[in-house]
C-alpha cells in the first residue's frame, strides 16, 4: 500500500503517514495510456484557425512578368508562384479540427497511472481541508511555504469546488487549484508535487474517480427508466383513446338499435 506525508492546514508536518486508497493508487503505471491522454489533451487545446494563402488566393500576378524567351532568365508565368516574394504558400496549414477522443476507460487508466507515477516519487502530499474566509494569495503562499513546495510546480486538489482557495491560487504562476475529480492526466504530470485535501478520500477510500465510476451505471439506469416511462406514456394515452372510441361506437350501436325497435312498434 502506498503512503503519503500528512500536513496540517497551516503546513506543519505530522508524524503519522496517510495510507492512499488502492482504488486510485494501485501502483501500476501504463505509459501507453499516459501518452495517448496527454496527446489528446494537447490536441484539444488547439483552435485550428491557422491559415496561409495559396497561389490562387494572393493578390497580383495576372500578367506574365516577361516574355517567354530571349531574356536569359527562367520562364515565369505569374508572380503568384511560391518562389516569388508575396507569392502563395505550397501545402501550408489550413483550418481544421484537431479534436481527439479517447475511450473513457483509457482516460481513467491514464489518470490512475499518473497518480501512481507521482506516488512512486513520493510527490503526493495530504493536507487538512483548507477553509479560507476569502480569497487571500498571501495565506495560500504561506501554507505552501510551510510545506516546502512554494518554489515548485504545485497541483492543489480540493474536495469539490473551493472558490476561496481557487481564487487565492489563481494569481500564482506555479500553482494550479482544481477539484480532485476534474484533474486531467496532463495536470498531474505537469506538476512536481500534488497536494490533496484529506477529506477528498472517504472512510473507505471510495471518493474521487472510483465513486464517480460507481455512480455512472446508476445514472445510466435512471436515464433508461425515464426514457421507458416517456415511451409508455404516449402508448397508454393511445390505449385509453382506443377504449373511448370503442365504448362510443357501442353506445352509438345501442341507440340505433333502440330507435329501430321503437319505429317498428310504432308502425304496427
Amino acid at each position: 500500500m502506498l503512503e503519503a506525508v500528512q500536513y496540517s492546514a497551516t503546513g506543519s508536518k505530522r508524524r503519522s503517514k496517510f495510507a492512499l486508497p488502492e482504488t486510485d493508487f494501485d501502483g501500476t503505471v501504463n505509459e501507453a495510456t499516459l501518452h495517448a491522454s496527454v496527446r489528446a489533451y494537447l490536441n484539444n487545446q488547439r483552435q485550428g484557425t491557422h491559415k496561409t494563402k495559396s497561389r490562387a488566393e494572393v493578390s497580383g500576378g495576372t500578367a506574365k512578368p516577361w516574355r517567354q524567351k530571349g531574356t536569359g532568365r527562367a520562364r515565369a508565368g505569374t508572380t503568384r508562384a511560391s518562389q516569388w516574394r508575396g507569392g502563395g504558400i505550397v501545402f501550408g496549414p489550413r483550418p481544421r479540427d484537431y479534436r481527439t477522443d479517447i475511450p473513457r476507460k483509457v482516460r481513467q487508466l491514464a489518470r490512475r497511472s499518473a497518480r501512481n507515477a507521482r506516488a512512486r516519487e513520493n510527490a503526493p502530499l495530504i493536507i487538512e481541508p483548507l477553509a479560507f474566509e476569502g480569497p487571500k494569495t498571501a495565506q495560500l503562499a504561506e501554507v505552501l511555504a510551510n510545506v516546502g513546495v512554494i518554489d515548485r510546480k504545485v497541483l492543489l486538489l480540493t474536495n469539490g469546488a473551493n472558490t476561496p482557495v481557487y481564487l487565492s491560487g489563481r494569481n500564482m504562476p506555479g500553482v494550479k487549484v482544481l477539484p480532485y475529480n476534474e484533474a486531467a492526466t496532463y495536470d498531474i504530470l505537469w506538476s512536481d508535487v500534488v497536494v490533496v485535501e484529506e477529506n477528498v478520500f472517504g472512510p473507505d477510500g471510495e471518493t474521487g474517480e472510483a465513486a464517480a465510476a460507481a455512480e455512472a451505471p446508476k445514472k445510466v439506469a435512471t436515464v433508461k427508466k425515464a426514457a421507458k416511462k416517456a415511451v409508455r406514456k404516449p402508448a397508454a394515452k393511445k390505449a385509453t383513446k382506443k377504449k373511448v372510441k370503442k365504448t362510443a361506437k357501442k353506445a352509438a350501436k345501442k341507440t340505433t338499435a333502440k330507435k329501430s325497435t321503437t319505429k317498428k312498434k310504432g308502425s304496427k
